[in-house]
């Protein structure tokens, strides 16, 4: 298993921006994806953003535009920059990494609580 150690989650007020940090114990360049799921309050965890081995980023549809993934394979960390946060931002959000395209083995972080409030 990877070890993810994931940081930067906050309490924000709605408009304001968060960057959330996961770093991992082995070099993510070898890694077939990594990325980052949210899980909010009574509902189910979802996919915020990912990127797959070769260079391909996905987005959540509704994410797409006010969320950024970004990588620096030379500090083994994955980064999420987070824009004009609303309410519904609320949620714990995971770091993950897959080695195989099946996602069998994924290795998962603890979740960093990120709060959008006024």
């Amino acid at each position: 298993q990877v070890q993810l150690v994931e940081s930067g989650g906050a309490l924000v007020q709605p408009g304001g921006s968060l960057r959330l940090s996961c770093a991992a114990s082995e070099n993510i360049f070898k890694f077939y994806a990594i990325g980052w799921y949210r899980r909010a309050p009574g509902k189910e965890r979802e996919l915020v953003a990912a990127i797959i081995r070769g260079g391909t980023i996905n987005y959540s549809g509704s994410l797409k535009g006010r969320f950024t993934i970004s990588r620096d394979n030379a500090k083994n960390t994955v980064y999420l920059q987070m824009n004009s946060l609303e309410p519904d931002d609320t949620a714990v959000y995971y770091c993950y990494v897959d080695k195989v395209p099946s996602g069998l083995g994924r290795s998962w972080g603890q979740g960093t609580q990120v709060t959008i409030s006024s």
